[in-house]
């Protein structure tokens, strides 16, 4: 049996605000995008744009962001080169 690796992710969904225009994916990306540069340094494990509705059953997509946190790495060795 081969040796299983696994790991956690952090996530978040966004969706529009409900009302006028909760169903324009255009925007939804777009607010995505500033949100993800708002976040800083981080690695993106995934995204799904969902089809969902609201309580009207009028659609209201929302993405859900599966990430983690980059981490610095320290280097190896002494500094020069060495290790």
């Amino acid at each position: 049996m081969a040796d299983q690796l696994g790991f956690q992710a952090r996530h978040f969904s966004l969706n529009n605000p409900r009302g006028e225009g909760q169903d324009d994916v255009p925007n939804l990306l777009r607010r995505l995008a500033s949100t993800l540069e708002e976040m800083g340094r981080i690695e993106i494990r995934d995204l799904v744009l969902h089809n969902d509705t609201d309580d009207d059953g009028d659609p209201w997509p929302f993405v859900t962001v599966y990430f983690d946190y980059v981490q610095e790495e320290e280097p190896n060795g002494n500094g020069y080169g060495q290790y």
